[in-house]
């Protein structure tokens, strides 16, 4: 039994170095294999890897950058029985958060996705979403004990078990793609099959995600440009929705569909 922990990389070494260093390297006895995969970094990455002398760390230089598609290759190469997803600008973690975070997942018989909180960093896009834009969409919820958010769950720091990876058939991979929400796809994928995705309340990480730390790459500004298209069309048709007498109400009673968030005045 034990942890594999697995991180892609590109050209982020500034991040990288906090994420092994105040991360990584704050991991208990449980987790027992990290293994940091490196989607052909230019920036100095590759001999930073190198470099690391713990016993648990493996490295895997990429000749290309595959982007997300890497996380299905990865964890094939892991033998852990919990599988850790750790983003590289995750550059902050309580010590033995790792093992915090597995006696969470295996108090909770249905739990397939279990990821840990972020601190509210204002520099921070992910910490801004969950904190400002959509603090409505989470739900307080305790199970055997463990304090849960029921609410949009990502996998910035987040874990699952080889039993329900190895059931769904693990991380998909995106022909053509580098940059996409591989972690979304895979909750809705466990979700079909009766498992659960939660936010775990008790535990947070620090997440620096957006331009204030790092240049966004063209793959991820055109996949959000292409998300937020997407969303403002179906806010449009779901505000249409709740004007119908009953709606908002009958909505908020059955969960059809997530209420878009009020717009600000002009």
């Amino acid at each position: 039994m034990g942890n594999s922990a697995v991180v892609l990389t590109h050209n982020r070494l500034h991040l990288l170095r906090q994420c092994v260093e105040n991360v990584l390297l704050r991991t208990s006895g449980v987790t027992r294999e990290i293994l940091i995969w490196d989607n052909a970094s230019t920036d100095g990455t590759a001999a930073y890897l190198d470099s690391l002398d713990d016993p648990r760390i493996r490295i895997v230089h990429h000749a290309r950058n595959i982007g997300q598609n890497a996380y299905a290759e990865a964890f094939a190469l892991v033998s852990g029985d919990y599988f850790v997803e750790l983003d590289d600008d995750v550059i902050d973690a309580p010590e033995g958060w790792d093992e915090t975070l597995l006696e969470a997942f295996r108090r909770i018989p249905d739990m397939g996705f279990l990821a840990a909180d972020l601190v509210d960093n204002p520099h921070d896009q992910a910490a801004q979403v969950r904190y400002r834009v959509r603090p409505h969409l989470y739900t307080p919820l305790e199970i055997n004990g463990i304090r849960l958010l029921d609410g949009p769950t990502g996998g910035g720091c987040a874990m699952t078990s080889r039993a329900v990876y190895d059931r769904v058939g693990g991380f998909r991979q995106q022909k053509g793609g580098v940059f996409w929400l591989e972690d979304a796809a895979y909750i809705e994928d466990i979700e079909k099959l009766g498992y659960r995705k939660a936010v775990l309340a008790d535990l947070k990480v620090l997440h620096a995600g957006g331009p204030y730390y790092a240049k966004p790459t063209p793959e991820r500004d055109a996949y959000w440009a292409r998300a937020a298209r997407i969303q403002r069309r179906k806010n449009v048709v779901k505000r249409l929705l709740l004007l119908v007498p009953l709606m908002r109400r009958l909505n908020r009673r059955y969960g059809w569909f997530s209420e878009p968030a009020p717009q600000s005045a002009a």
